[in-house]
């Protein structure tokens, strides 16, 4: 049987044979899914492209497109237009209960949480933000555009809205830094509760993809959220996308 022999500084994995009785493709498939299991390629790391492993298995390229996509739709991999393939992350289960922080949840995934403040603005309610926060439509708040990621990688785009009137200082307080949590007790919020959240599902827009790094015709899920404080009056209307690919949502009560 003839032997095709991986490039020497390819992931050393199985090599496919001709005539063996198991289609090309298939035997690439193994070949690059035993690379994944046994820890060769590693999660979130990028693969080869199709040409580099067309010549590594001596196949046209057609062939690996074939075992791409079978891997994409077992989710070991992931394919995203224009950036290459990678190898599929573990889905993080974020759990949402009454007491809901992106740190802790992240942190409970043996990940280290870690965020980016985008933009802070101050801008007027909408119907859904007006509604949400029992206010009257076109009341100033402060929009606040956070990046959420685990290990490096982004899993959770928010826009965070507040009253501006309750909390005059949290731009100053976001600006010196820390959590969104910190900010807010520093502004006189010790603690906040989840009171709804409404999920849907859509694509992302081009912004949205662009920060969450995947493609715009890969799902993100839409969490419509509103918090709290002691006395039952919400401070928080936040609209949050997670990508489907990488999170799963998990509800305590």
């Amino acid at each position: 049987m003839a032997r095709i022999d991986p490039a020497p500084n390819a992931p050393q994995g199985p090599v496919i044979e001709r005539r063996s009785g198991i289609t090309l493709w298939r035997q690439i498939e193994q070949s690059i899914e035993a690379d994944i299991v046994g820890g060769r390629a590693v999660s979130g790391s990028r693969l080869p492209t199709e040409a580099e492993l067309a010549c590594r298995f001596g196949v046209n390229r057609h062939t690996v497109r074939r075992a791409m996509e079978e891997l994409e739709r077992r989710g070991l991999v992931r394919i995203e237009q224009g950036r290459g393939s990678f190898v599929a992350e573990d889905v993080i289960d974020y759990r949402i209960g009454p007491r809901t922080r992106f740190s802790e949840v992240i942190a409970r995934n043996n990940r280290a949480p870690s965020g980016r403040i985008l933009s802070i603005a101050e801008v007027q309610a909408s119907d859904a933000a007006a509604a949400a926060l029992k206010l009257r439509r076109g009341r100033r708040l402060w929009c606040v555009e956070r990046l959420g990621l685990a290990d490096g990688v982004p899993v959770a785009y928010a826009l965070h809205h507040f009253p501006r009137a309750r909390f005059p200082g949290l731009a100053e307080a976001l600006a010196r830094g820390g959590t969104l949590t910190r900010a807010l007790a520093a502004c006189g919020l010790a603690d906040y509760a989840r009171a709804t959240t409404r999920v849907t599902a859509r694509l992302p827009t081009p912004r949205e993809a662009e920060h969450l790094r995947q493609p715009r015709n890969r799902a993100v899920m839409v969490c419509e959220n509103v918090n709290v404080d002691q006395d039952r009056v919400p401070v928080e209307y936040c609209v949050v996308l997670y990508p489907a690919g990488r999170v799963q949502l998990v509800f305590e009560f």
